[in-house]
């Protein structure tokens, strides 16, 4: 086992962990270390463009963001984190074109901007052109803007080390109202090598989780292979709670069949979704904005027509979404990957035939719960000093229950930044903490024991049956029923997953035995997410309980917490302990969510 020694330790290297180590790097000696070469990090994958108030084609400001952000998610929003992702959205975007960004741009040579779903001008008057693109590529010119700019600022990057462990020790500590409790204080991380098979602890004096979201619980994903929650799993398993995992989206526009995500900006350049009438049915659903409603909103409406017999094809099991009456040059120019998708996975021409389309499970809305310093929070009120976390793995909480279309790049880039100053921040004024005696301790067990089983059963079997009951039960329509059905299924993986075994036994390249981990993970975050799906009996953005239909202010309006504690039972499951924590009210109060 080697021990390395950074003032900051960044774990992934997505966008926000990028963002984060540009900040840092400058100001502290920076570790990141991630579980996929930087660039094939899964921000790339994001099409469609990254949101701010800079009026370059139209009237806007950052209030109408900040307005647009609260009522998409339904209302879920802490308000004084969407009011700081909209005010710093401006300065977020002039960063990324200063690092080098290749934005589309207006004749004028200003950044280009388009419609995106449920972003309006006059608090919900009419559509506004505020996503700033470049192509259907934004995410991955952003991942490529920042690689280049790490390697200019010398940051020192880890490629494939996966971090399974988090290092806290607990020390006494007494609140302001004179109460007792154990403060958990950040040492460092646990790594595993993937080429050499070693473990390596990094101490650190502030560590940042940068490491994604969990979309892989479901079968039907626009997430790749690597988002298995990996990090949310560590924080989980070390006391940390999750917050508001139940709310998952899924976006709209997945290729049928497949998942593979046909970005909103499609429909932002005026493509139109159709059922098998040929009729444009969101206008029964959103009359106002139509196909450009909140992501929530028209996956739901999709599954609808699905349901009520206008679905397309032999199977009656996808909607289509139509491009035709676009000019293809018009198509070719702001949407060359997704054309040639279509073209690729399905063999659908989209200039002359529509193409079709259902909905994929796409981001997570809950994670680690962060204030809006990036600072992690052990529980309502307490931070815990030294972690910090910005990105899909963290829950600040400024998407809700339905994060608005482009608000992700947005988070990234905000609180990446604010998670890389904080951190560097910290580091300059703390002290290492004492690493615990043998760190390497649970993480040897975890693969040791893994790499030695000789049980009957299999990662990838055990894996599919998962992602089969979830999108079966847990999807974009939830009852009590289906949620226990999926809880019941969970529970008897859980006893398999006792027995299953590995076939490579090697240490070096061992993905065998790293899939069997993040099936550990995956296994943890369905549990999560389907036990808080079970507790919130409303229907609220992207939890949608067909047996409870009505969103309700009165016993909802409140985030839910989620603690891993094996003395509690929470919804007939053992070892989950559910609390609740005040949403931030600041400007807006609830209304009717009508588009």
């Amino acid at each position: 086992m080697q021990v390395h020694k950074y003032d900051v330790v960044i774990v992934g290297a997505g966008g926000a962990g990028m963002r984060a180590a540009i900040e840092s790097g400058q100001r502290a000696r920076t570790a990141v270390l991630t579980k996929l070469y930087p660039t094939r990090s899964h921000t790339g994958a994001a099409q469609g463009g990254m949101c701010a108030a800079l009026a370059n084609v139209e009237e806007d400001n950052w209030e109408w963001h900040t307005f647009d952000t609260i009522k998409g998610g339904d209302y879920l929003v802490d308000q004084d984190a969407a009011e700081v992702m909209a005010k710093e959205a401006i300065d977020a975007v002039l960063d990324l074109e200063k690092m080098g960004l290749p934005f589309n741009r207006t004749p004028e040579g200003k950044i280009d901007q388009r419609r995106f779903g449920g972003h309006t001008r006059d608090h919900g008057k009419a559509p506004v052109r505020r996503a700033c693109y470049a192509a259907d590529r934004t995410g991955h010119m952003i991942l490529q803007t920042l690689y280049q700019n790490c390697v200019k600022h010398n940051v020192e990057f880890y490629n494939e080390y996966y971090v399974l462990d988090l290092l806290l020790v607990e020390e006494d500590a007494v609140r302001e109202d004179g109460t007792a409790y154990k403060q958990k204080r950040v040492a460092g991380v646990v790594s595993y090598d993937l080429a050499s098979g070693e473990l390596h602890v990094f101490q650190a004096k502030s560590v940042v989780f940068a490491s994604g979201g969990a979309g892989k619980v479901f079968k039907t994903t626009s997430n790749a292979h690597t988002l298995t929650g990996d990090g949310m799993g560590i924080a989980f398993r070390r006391g940390i709670p999750l917050e508001d995992m139940e709310f998952f989206q899924f976006h709209p526009t997945g290729l049928a069949g497949l998942g593979i995500l046909l970005t909103e900006g499609a429909r932002g350049e005026g493509a139109i979704l159709r059922n098998s009438e040929g009729e444009r049915f969101m206008e029964r659903y959103a009359p106002t904005i139509k196909d450009l409603a909140p992501r929530d909103i028209v996956a739901r409406s999709m599954a609808n027509e699905v349901r009520e017999g206008r679905g397309c094809g032999p199977n009656k099991d996808y909607v289509l979404l139509d491009l035709t009456h676009l000019e293809p040059e018009h198509i070719e120019s702001k949407l060359p990957d997704i054309t040639e998708f279509a073209r690729t996975y399905l063999g659908v021409e989209p200039f002359t035939e529509p193409v079709p389309v259902y909905p994929t499970a796409h981001y997570a809305m809950g994670g680690i719960p962060t204030n809006i310093e990036s600072q992690v929070l052990q529980d309502n009120d307490t931070v815990i000093p030294g972690l910090f976390a910005a990105g899909e793995v963290a829950c600040v909480s400024v998407h809700g229950s339905n994060r608005l279309g482009t608000n992700s790049l947005l988070d990234i880039n905000v609180f990446g930044k604010r998670a890389g100053l904080a951190a560097a921040k910290y580091a300059r004024d703390a002290e290492y903490v004492e690493l615990p005696e043998d760190p390497e301790t649970y993480t040897t067990a975890l693969l040791e024991d893994l790499r030695n089983a000789n049980g009957t059963e299999r990662v990838a079997v055990l894996r599919k049956e998962l992602q089969d009951t979830m999108d079966a039960n847990v999807q974009v329509f939830r009852t009590a029923e289906s949620l226990q059905e999926a809880l019941n299924v969970i529970e008897s993986l859980r006893g398999r997953y006792k027995n299953v075994a590995i076939q490579d036994k090697g240490k070096r390249f061992n993905l065998d035995l790293l899939e069997a981990v993040e099936l550990g993970f995956l296994l943890d975050m369905a549990e999560v997410m389907t036990t808080t799906a079970m507790h919130r009996k409303e229907s609220r953005g992207g939890h949608y309980r067909e047996d409870f239909p009505d969103r309700d202010d009165v016993q909802f309006m409140k985030h839910s917490m989620a603690y891993k504690d094996a003395t509690a039972v929470s919804e007939g499951i053992s070892g989950i302990r559910l609390e609740t924590k005040p949403v931030v009210f600041t400007r807006y109060q609830p209304m009717e969510r009508k588009y």
